[in-house]
């Protein structure tokens, strides 16, 4: 008996315009499997089945291999997620647009080169190489800005401090005009959009991040003279010593290899009465998340390191002592409390961990599960802070 609102096979196929084969194919390899099957083993596919074939479909048409879009696609038939994933897919589709701009004039550079019996220019074939290779930061990009969209939109939407963290950091920095300053690892630069209002005109910020894929996002975002963007890691900062007169690293020395280099590093480019800003976490920050998924499934790891150890709250001031004298910590105050199980969903997705392997056909499972937590309000324990250091 077909249940409203669902399509068969063949009709799901016709519907999304391809072959049913396909349709078959996709349930074969785990990649898309149906709402619902028959007692005869027929098998049924609802409009959210649809929005999942949109995504495949289209990181299938960007190169992505399949491993990698089934652990991209895991949540995609809910409304929260799926707006989130198709803002992230238009920034891909962007990124495409500008990669085959670039092929497109070293193609005309090597044809006229060629038409004139001219040298041929070998750089120009590497360029061309390079731009037509579709590269694995592309799938890395897409993870990283859904990741960092899913975790703020968490913080801003259901924190109990209405300041919010970006405002409360910005105040701790204590800018003022004629600064120099240097963000190291910035992400989407979510600190400076929500503080734009508040700069000085006379002032100079360089935005920079080891992803290509989000310094070029900011600089299609930020459209403002008073703001530079460089690609670099923290941890081989590239300006010259004693340049900047504030350095922030928010929520971004516990991800590099040596810390105490990437501390050193920006020891190094700031000034002699400059001031390093570097936020971090707790080792309670966010736990009752990690009880909540262990609950389902004690295999679930979200975190494979424990990133506060590598530098938190509590260790923090003596990795900052290798490279400062001065050493101050301010702890930001908050929690937060959810009745909603989609953004805490999205939240969990979006960890460094093996929770998507785990979840991949268990979803529908863990969703009701995480909607009968967070019934009568989750509450989620928050431990932050930075460290004001000078040298």
């Amino acid at each position: 008996m077909k249940k409203k609102g669902c399509y068969s096979s063949g009709e799901f196929a016709r519907k999304a315009n391809v072959t049913l084969r396909t349709i078959r194919y996709y349930d074969a390899k785990g990649l898309l499997t149906p709402s619902f099957r028959s007692p005869s083993g027929a098998r049924f596919y609802t409009n959210a089945d649809l929005a999942k074939l949109q995504q495949i479909l289209l990181f299938k048409y960007l190169g992505l291999s399949l491993d990698d879009i089934k652990e991209l696609t895991v949540a995609s038939g809910d409304q929260h997620f799926l707006l989130e994933s198709l803002n992230m897919q238009k920034k891909l589709i962007q990124e495409r647009i500008e990669e085959m701009k670039t092929v497109e004039t070293t193609i005309n550079k090597t044809i006229d080169a060629i038409s004139d019996d001219a040298k041929v220019d070998y750089n120009n074939l590497l360029d061309l190489i390079q731009a037509t290779t579709m590269e694995q930061s592309l799938k890395t990009q897409y993870q990283n800005a859904a990741n960092i969209s899913a975790r703020i939109s968490l913080h801003r939407n259901y924190s109990l401090n209405k300041q919010g963290w970006f405002p409360w950091l910005y105040e701790q920095c204590g800018i003022h005009a004629g600064m120099n300053i240097l963000e190291i690892g910035c992400g989407n630069g979510e600190l400076w959009l929500e503080n734009m209002d508040k700069l000085p005109e006379n002032i100079s910020i360089t935005l920079s991040d080891k992803s290509e894929g989000m310094i070029r996002d900011l600089q299609r975002t930020i459209k403002d003279n008073r703001f530079t963007f460089k690609v670099a890691d923290a941890q081989a900062i590239p300006y010259e010593k004693e340049c900047f007169d504030l350095v922030i690293a928010n929520h971004v020395l516990f991800y590099c290899e040596d810390v105490k280099k990437a501390v050193s590093e920006c020891a190094r480019v700031l000034k002699k009465d400059g001031t390093f800003i570097s936020s971090t976490y707790g080792s309670h920050h966010m736990k009752e998340i990690t009880d909540l998924v262990q609950t389902f499934n004690p295999e679930i790891v979200l975190s494979r390191n424990k990133l506060y150890e590598r530098f938190g709250l509590d260790n923090g001031e003596e990795l900052l002592k290798t490279s400062f004298q001065t050493i101050e910590c301010r702890r930001y105050e908050d929690a937060i409390e959810i009745s909603e199980a989609d953004p805490l969903i999205s939240y969990i997705l979006s960890c460094h961990g093996n929770q998507n392997h785990i979840l991949l056909n268990r979803y529908k499972e863990f969703h009701d599960f995480v909607e009968a937590q967070t019934k009568n309000t989750f509450h989620i324990t928050k431990e932050a802070g930075v460290f004001l250091a000078k040298k």
